[in-house]
């Protein structure tokens, strides 16, 4: 074995490499000049494999041998193999040394042509003892953005409470996603302003709009402050909030910019829909909002230019999710929208507080910067995954910093300021979702929502009442949605299709999912999918049963959730359970006076 001079080396391009020797699809994505990430082989494929990522410089080939080759643990028989390949080519090719997974190191030599190269690797590709050969690719150090504020969002990347949102931008930073946020408009900010296009003013109430019209193409935030008892007696006034704002730049502030902050999908585009002014907003302004951002008609307002793939909503009001609301958000994801919506911040169950409790939405609750349930946020077992939502209370710093505006009333000059809350923690899901729609466009809002989950890490701290699948980890989803390793994307799905009829105040059903061809235990956030119609949701009690027996309670009955329908995806961990076998769901309604019917559920391993 012998080392060469560092002179002595040509660094050899990883796009040619693809290019002329590799036969099998890239599996790697590319790394920019100023960024880097940790390459690792995976330690065993069914066959030789190569993969290369375009641009990436590498100067020498790592090589996996099967383990029953003697090459996979002998140095020696590694540095004859290196030595006799070679001859084959024709070309000098060294054996540098083991690698920690037990790879092999081989120096390709100087000023070898692509040719020369292809040869190397086909003589290896053809060895039936060998697993996958790849190139040695140079990374370089990953470096933060350089936005001014960026060490204040401690949301993004730190250890301990952060969603682990640097690690997701070497794979996508949003590009191609447009993300409707529905809310009080945009107030003009230059860290925002590229990324922002067109969106729409549903307002229809003047005194709500304060803008001086009704419904139009300008989403302008004029300002939403109140007088005292001006929105209710006994209510305080309040400055201008410039709400959607802040929300949009955590969602997609302009990054690498030298200045402010950096939004967590960076490369997607920001679309104002402004359904919140003076004291709040209608339910039917809010209902066209989603209709016409995910590509609805509404009528009167010209169809939309900017589709939106993501819906974020940092809103909501007291009471059950109403017919109405329900119909449009369904309706917006069956158009392939995802819908990220705010649990509430009344330190109360999601169920009594509106859209949070609604189904077919991502229903987001908020933890502070040490990783527990932040004071204020709701909780309960709607709730489907947290986010950092920050706590103020504990230190000003502790909140989330995020564009905004200095007027207490109208606007003035553009800011910066820390907020908490839910709507905080929405936007960072809702970024979340278009950087996995823009690492796979393909994926539907049930597959978003079931990555998420089935990738998101325990909560650092408390919970009391339920917080959903636990803290979203970016890096990890984005990178299971791309298929480069390190999250799950949910596994294989198994499905019931077989509607069931629920009787009034009756005995329980149950419905059969029959799982085969898995290994071992079931997954510890085992996605369970239903799908039931139903006239008083409340009165229904639904259950899990795995194939020994054990009940996994899913819902209880609320005599205070009288909304219609069940179309959700709960999380279960059902580790203890041997995967394959005979999975039951059982409903049972509780009360007189409504039916319903089980149109199907799944199980997603």
């Amino acid at each position: 074995m012998r080392t060469s001079p560092a002179l002595r080396r040509k660094l050899i391009s990883a796009a040619a490499v693809s290019a002329a020797l590799l036969t099998a699809a890239s599996t790697a994505s590319a790394v920019a000049a100023d960024s880097a990430e940790t390459v690792s082989p995976a330690s065993a494929v069914p066959a030789a494999q190569t993969e290369a990522a375009p641009g990436t410089p590498a100067e020498r080939l790592i090589v996996g041998y099967k383990s029953g080759a003697t090459e996979a643990t002998s140095n020696s028989a590694a540095e004859a193999d290196a030595a006799a390949k070679g001859k084959e080519a024709g070309e000098d090719v060294d054996f540098q040394r083991r690698l920690g997974t037990g790879a092999a190191l081989v120096d390709l030599g100087a000023d070898l042509t692509r040719a020369d190269v292809a040869d190397v690797v086909a003589h290896y590709q053809a060895d039936p003892q060998v697993a996958y050969v790849v190139p040695d690719r140079l990374n370089k150090p990953k470096a933060d953005p350089n936005d001014t504020e960026y060490a204040k969002q401690w949301d993004l990347y730190e250890s301990t409470a952060g969603m682990n949102v640097p690690g997701a931008w070497t794979t996508s930073t949003g590009t191609g996603v447009t993300v409707a946020v529905i809310d009080t408009g945009y107030v003009a900010h230059t860290d925002l302003a590229a990324n922002i296009v067109g969106g729409y003013d549903f307002i229809a109430d003047t005194a709500v709009s304060v803008d001086g019209n009704g419904r139009d193409s300008n989403p302008a935030d004029p300002g939403d402050y109140y007088a005292a008892n001006e929105c209710g007696s006994g209510i305080p006034a309040s400055n201008s909030s410039w709400h959607g704002t802040h929300v949009a730049g955590t969602i997609a502030a302009v990054t690498n910019n030298n200045k402010g902050v950096a939004g967590i999908a960076y490369g997607a585009k920001i679309s104002p829909v402004r359904v919140l002014g003076k004291c709040g907003g209608y339910d039917s302004d809010i209902i066209d909002a989603i209709t016409w951002a995910s590509g609805g008609t509404v009528s009167g307002v010209p169809a939309n230019s900017n589709v939106a793939k993501v819906i974020n909503m940092s809103l909501g009001g007291d009471g059950a999710c109403t017919s109405a609301t329900q119909s449009a958000i369904t309706a917006a994801v069956n158009r392939g929208t995802t819908v990220v919506v705010a649990a509430g911040n009344e330190s109360d169950n999601v169920a009594n507080h509106s859209p949070g409790n609604c189904s077919n939405v991502i229903s987001v609750a908020a933890t502070n910067r040490a990783g527990a349930k932040a004071s204020y946020s709701n909780y309960g077992s709607l709730v489907d995954i947290s986010a950092p939502g920050g706590q103020t209370s504990t230190g000003t710093a502790n909140g989330i910093l995020s564009t905004l505006n200095s007027g207490t009333k109208t606007a003035s000059s553009e800011s910066y300021a820390y907020y908490q809350g839910t709507s905080m923690a929405t936007p960072h899901i809702a970024g979340l979702v278009a950087l996995m729609k823009s690492a796979n466009s393909a994926l539907t809002p049930a597959q978003i929502e079931s990555a998420i989950k089935t990738n998101a890490r325990a909560l650092p701290g408390a919970c009391s009442g339920g917080c959903g699948a636990g803290l979203a980890d970016a890096a990890k989803t984005v990178a299971a949605v791309r298929g480069s390793g390190g999250g799950s994307t949910g596994g294989t799905t198994f499905s019931s299709t077989t509607a069931v009829a629920v009787p009034d105040n009756g005995a329980a059903i149950e419905s059969s999912i029959a799982v085969s061809g898995r290994s071992g235990s079931a997954p510890s956030a085992l996605a369970v999918g239903v799908n039931i119609t139903h006239t008083y949701r409340g009165d229904l009690v639904i259950g899990l049963v795995a194939p020994d027996g054990t009940v996994y309670p899913l819902k209880a009955a609320s005599s205070s959730d009288s909304a219609d329908n069940v179309n959700t995806t709960y999380t279960v961990d059902a580790s203890g359970e041997t995967a394959n076998g005979t999975w039951k769901l059982r409903v049972q309604d509780t009360a007189a006076q409504d039916t319903g019917t089980l149109n199907s559920w799944q199980l997603t391993f």
